[in-house]
C-alpha cells in the first residue's frame, strides 16, 4: 500500500480508502466485516462513511452503514487502526432532524453524537460537511445561477467555531468538505486562517476519467493550500468497469437497481468515453478498472482514492490497481480521449 499525508496534519492515509456506502443496502452486517478485515490485510488504514449511508438515502437505512462499522469496531477490538472518516448530512432529506440548516451548533451537536453512538468510538478522525447548505452547484448540476437561500444558512464562520468546540473536546480530530465548490474551499481556508480556527484538511468530490472537473479549479487549491482531494465515484458508478458497455445492464447491479439516482451518467457521451478508454485498457493489457482507478492514484492533488464494491472480487480488483502504473504514452492517450470527449459526467 502507498501513503499520503492528510492536508497539513501528521496523519498518514493509504491512497485507496475503503468506501462503505453500499452496507446495509446491496451489502449485509457480514459483507461488510469480510470487505474490512481484506482492507486491512491489504494494509488499508482509511474508511470513509456518512450518517446518511447506506446509499441510496432512505429513512429505514439511514445510519446502517455507521452501525455496521462500529459492530466491526467492537468485535475486532481495533479501532485504533483505522483513520475513520464520516460526514453530517446537508440539507434537504425531511427524515434528518426536519430537513432545514443543518449545520448549526444544535444540529452538529446531535448528528456528531449519534454518528460516535453508532460507530461506537469517543472519536471521528476526519468530519466531514456532506453538501453545502448555500443555495450552489453540486451532484452534477451546472450553469451556476445565483439564488439566495429561502431559509436561513449557517456562515462559514460559525460552522467553524462549532467544529472548534467539537474538536476541543477531542470528539473529532480533522473536519473537510465534501461536494464543494472553489469558492466556498476558499472561503472556508481563508476565514480559518484569519481567525485561527480550525482549517479544512480535505475534499471529497467526484473525480473520475468521464468527470475531470475537479482540475479546473479546485486542484490548484488542494495543492497549494495542502488540501487534497479525497476523490469518490472513481469508477464513475460502475462505468469505468465496463460492465454497462453497449447499454448493457447486469442484474442487481447499481444502475439497474438505483437508474435514477445517478442521471449524470446516462447520456451517449458518456457510454463513448468509456469505449475509447475500454480500448486503451485493452491495448495495455490491462483492466478497465484498474485503468481508472490507476489514473486517480496517479494525480498530484489526490490525498486518496475512495473505492467501493459489492463483491469481494470487485474489492480485490480496485485494491491491486494500487500496484498499476501509468507510463507517460498511456496517459498521453486517456488525455487525448478527454480532449475529444472532456466531462461527460460532471
Amino acid at each position: 500500500m502507498k501513503y499520503k499525508v492528510l492536508g497539513n496534519t501528521d496523519l498518514k492515509v493509504s491512497l485507496i480508502c475503503l468506501g462503505t456506502m453500499t452496507w446495509g443496502e446491496q451489502n449485509t452486517q457480514e459483507e461488510g466485516f469480510e470487505q474490512m478485515d481484506y482492507a486491512v490485510e491489504k494494509e488499508i488504514n482509511f474508511f470513509d462513511t456518512a450518517e446518511l449511508y447506506a446509499i441510496p438515502p432512505k429513512e429505514k437505512t439511514y445510519g446502517k452503514t455507521e452501525e455496521i462499522i462500529g459492530n466491526w469496531f467492537k468485535k475486532r477490538n481495533n479501532r485504533k487502526k483505522i483513520i475513520l472518516a464520516s460526514k453530517i448530512a446537508g440539507p434537504g432529506l425531511s427524515w434528518i432532524r426536519g430537513g432545514g440548516s443543518q449545520y448549526s451548533e444544535k444540529s452538529i451537536e446531535s448528528a456528531l453524537h449519534d454518528s460516535l453512538k453508532r460507530l461506537k468510538t469517543d472519536y471521528i478522525d476526519l468530519y466531514q460537511l456532506h453538501w453545502p447548505e448555500r443555495n450552489t452547484n453540486y451532484f452534477g448540476d451546472l450553469d451556476y445561477k445565483h439564488k439566495e437561500n429561502e431559509r436561513t444558512w449557517n456562515s462559514f464562520e460559525s460552522i467553524l467555531k462549532v467544529l472548534k468546540k467539537f474538536i476541543d473536546q477531542g470528539k473529532i480530530r480533522y473536519i473537510g468538505l465534501s461536494n464543494e465548490t472553489p469558492w466556498g474551499f476558499s472561503k472556508f481556508l481563508k476565514i480559518a486562517e484569519e481567525q485561527k480556527l480550525p482549517r479544512m484538511v480535505s475534499v471529497q468530490n467526484p473525480y473520475n476519467l468521464v468527470n475531470r472537473s475537479y482540475e479546473i479549479g479546485m486542484s490548484e487549491i488542494s495543492i497549494r493550500e495542502k488540501a487534497g482531494l479525497l476523490a469518490y465515484s472513481p469508477l464513475a458508478v460502475g462505468y469505468l468497469t465496463g460492465k454497462y458497455r453497449n447499454k448493457q445492464m447486469p442484474k442487481n447491479s447499481r444502475l439497474d437497481l438505483f437508474y435514477d439516482n445517478y442521471p449524470r451518467y446516462h447520456n451517449q457521451r458518456t457510454y463513448n468515453a468509456v469505449d475509447e478508454y475500454f480500448k486503451i485498457a485493452q491495448k495495455h493489457k490491462i483492466s478497465l478498472t484498474q485503468l481508472s482507478l490507476a489514473f486517480v492514484n496517479s494525480r498530484d492533488f489526490v490525498t486518496s482514492n475512495i473505492i467501493g464494491a459489492t463483491t469481494m472480487k470487485q474489492l480485490k480488483e480496485n485494491i491491486d490497481s494500487i500496484n498499476i502504473s501509468l507510463n507517460e504514452k498511456i496517459v498521453e492517450e486517456i488525455n487525448l480521449v478527454h480532449e475529444n470527449i472532456p466531462n461527460p459526467a460532471p
